[in-house]
């Protein structure tokens, strides 16, 4: 009882695992979604889009005044200048300075608004890019798709094949064993189930291959699980090809394809990037501003003096510099000289000093460029060389973008064209298939002359596989052109 309880549930658990693997399969919107999210170059180039903002922002802000706060303390000795009193000391020092400065640019003929421009129209165009590059891993990622498609529809016509070679072989086997047939028959149809059971290995060898390209497109693992929805090929919808004249889908192209517009967002830029170095030949008016304040160790005073040998110091008797020469005696009976000086001396208040050494200072100035190596110049002329490639690489663009469309456009109408044949090719095989496989019933047909008929049958099939998928793919990349996006 327990077995027979262990092996329910290892059915139960082993259904549901084949219903959840048979779930889990991957249409090309999930595809394409995936992609757009994992590819790597999406990845990079929605960091170069992010870069170009950071630039623009920073541009934007340069509007803004620059302000600065810069402090210093150190230690001066030997022949220097006081920076309290701006006088020469052999005294050691201990210094400390405070400065916040600030400058804003008043007028530059409009070169600070020609940057910004140019910085946020290069940003446009950097997302742009990144709408490109996500059109184009969409575009690639339906290529995949249909091709991993078309090689699971080779596998299963190959599949049909070898069947029909196996219920031959079978029932030929019957009739030799009865004696209505030679063993020759038998043989042939043994190499043909061979022949048919290596083309089916190589088949699920091509769909395995291309599963693993997919996967690449979509940066998966490649150990990862991964299978695709197979929809009919008769459903997946497609435009007539009288809406898809290259004509018109070019007119499209050029107002909605992100190149085309990245393109263009850049040639914006450069122009505003000639003005912003134009402007760089004129003088700058900007204003400016100032507060500092400094601090020294020889500004001192004494607040309180010990004179050894006193029974009754009074600190209130003198006041004594830092050598100790007397500088005020309130008692005229007390000596002092180096040996008696006490301790009591202190620097001057740092906050007092800071009040009394704070500066100020305000004003305009003009910044005129006169020479510096024809750097400005050089720039200026640059710029204008970078517009002119910047309308070949437009001019160039719109060339191949029209190239592309009306190649696209011819190769559908062959493939349109193809597979119609095929088609009629398709039904003549069928059909001569048919006759074949009743004279052979009736012993009217060799061996060999059947298997022909059924290898011209298969192929018939895969030749308008094929030519459908094909057909399918050239409309989509009509409608990829017009803006309509992949769509299966």
């Amino acid at each position: 009882m327990k077995l027979l309880r262990k092996i329910s549930l290892v059915i139960i658990s082993g259904t549901f695992s084949l219903y959840a693997g048979a779930q889990d399969q991957w249409d090309l919107r999930r595809c394409v979604d995936y992609a757009l999210e994992n590819n790597i170059s999406v990845r990079q180039s929605d960091v170069q889009k992010r870069i170009a903002v950071l630039v623009a922002d920073q541009n934007k802000k340069s509007r803004l005044p620059n302000a600065n706060f810069t402090s210093n303390t150190g230690y001066q000795f030997g022949r220097s200048i006081d920076p309290t009193t701006n006088l020469f000391t052999n005294q050691q020092l201990l210094f400390q300075g405070f400065q916040f400065n600030t400058d804003v640019t008043i007028y530059n003929w409009n070169r600070l608004k020609h940057s910004i421009n140019a910085s946020r129209l290069e940003s446009e165009a950097a997302a742009a890019d990144v709408e490109k590059n996500k059109n184009d891993i969409a575009l690639n990622v339906a290529t995949g798709y249909l091709t991993a498609l078309l090689s699971k529809v080779q596998v299963d016509i190959v599949g049909v094949q070898l069947k029909q070679s196996q219920s031959q072989l079978a029932d030929t086997r019957k009739r030799v064993e009865a004696g209505t047939l030679p063993e020759l028959n038998a043989v042939d149809l043994e190499a043909q189930v061979a022949r048919d059971s290596a083309s089916l290995i190589g088949a699920e060898a091509t769909f395995q291959l291309n599963l693993l390209s997919l996967k690449g497109l979509l940066n998966l693992d490649a150990e990862q699980p991964f299978s695709i929805s197979i929809p009919p090929v008769e459903m997946i919808p497609v435009d007539p090809i009288a809406d898809l004249q290259p004509k018109m889908v070019f007119e499209m192209a050029q107002k909605n394809q992100p190149v085309v517009k990245a393109n263009e967002l850049r040639k914006q830029s450069l122009e505003h990037f000639i003005k912003a170095a134009r402007s760089s030949l004129y003088p700058t008016i900007f204003a400016f501003g100032g507060l500092a304040s400094n601090f020294a160790s020889t500004n001192r005073k004494i607040t309180g003096v010990d004179f050894l040998g006193y029974s009754d110091p009074n600190p209130a008797n003198g006041v004594v510099n830092v050598d100790g020469t007397l500088v005020a005696i309130q008692n005229p009976n007390i000596k002092i000289n180096q040996s008696n000086r006490g301790f009591g001396e202190m620097w001057s208040g740092w906050g007092t000093q800071l009040s009394n050494n704070f500066r100020q200072n305000i004003g305009v100035g003009i910044s005129i460029p006169i020479l510096s190596g024809f750097q400005s110049r050089t720039n200026y002329e640059r710029s204008k060389l970078n517009l002119q490639n910047a309308n070949l690489v437009i001019e160039n663009a719109n060339q191949q973008l029209k190239r592309d469309i009306y190649t696209a456009y011819t190769n559908a109408l062959s493939s349109l064209q193809k597979f119609n044949a095929t088609k009629t090719s398709l039904d003549a095989a069928e059909r001569s298939y048919t006759f074949a496989s009743r004279r052979y019933e009736l012993g009217l047909l060799s061996t060999l002359e059947l298997i022909t008929s059924q290898t011209n049958l298969t192929r018939a099939r895969i030749d308008k596989a094929n030519a459908q998928f094909d057909y399918v793919f050239r409309m989509k990349v009509l409608e990829f052109y017009k803006g309509q996006g992949i769509k299966l």
